[in-house]
């Protein structure tokens, strides 16, 4: 239903989260962001096409916002030039900026950590999704 309402659109759909009580999270994400209108039209056509007589629920429509970890390849390429934390499923945390993107995963630049007087030189990391356990957006407020 979701799919089928956002197809054509910039607006994806990142998840759905069912929790107690029938209260549904969506989650959508958008090319170039999400604007409150695009939840708004979502929540209305769900609430238009579920019966409310047949089960109840509480449902909220949202963003996927920078506190909600990335969880598909359009997002990572959403994000391309910003910085994200990465996790890997080994347990290796890596901060850098997104270079580029592929189907199978995404490409940091990653600056040393510590300046020293010796040069550190920049890495290019390719990590692939499927080793990926959590990303997150770097927010920093520097100008």
């Amino acid at each position: 239903m979701i799919e089928s309402h956002l197809a054509g659109s910039e607006v994806f759909h990142v998840d759905v989260v069912v929790k107690p009580g029938n209260r549904i999270s969506i989650f959508i994400d958008g090319d170039h962001g999400v604007t409150i209108e695009a939840c708004r039209e979502l929540n209305h056509f769900i609430n238009e096409n579920l019966d409310r007589e047949k089960e109840d629920y509480d449902l909220t429509v949202s963003s996927a916002g920078a506190d909600r970890p990335l969880k598909l390849p359009r997002q990572y390429r959403k994000n391309t030039g910003k910085s994200l934390e990465i996790i890997t499923k080994t347990g290796e945390k890596y901060t850098g900026l997104v270079v580029s993107t592929s189907e199978t995963g995404v490409e940091l630049k990653i600056e040393p950590v510590k300046k020293t007087k010796k040069e550190q030189e920049i890495k290019i990391m390719t990590l692939l999704y499927s080793d990926i356990k959590a990303a997150k957006e770097v927010i920093t407020f520097k100008q």
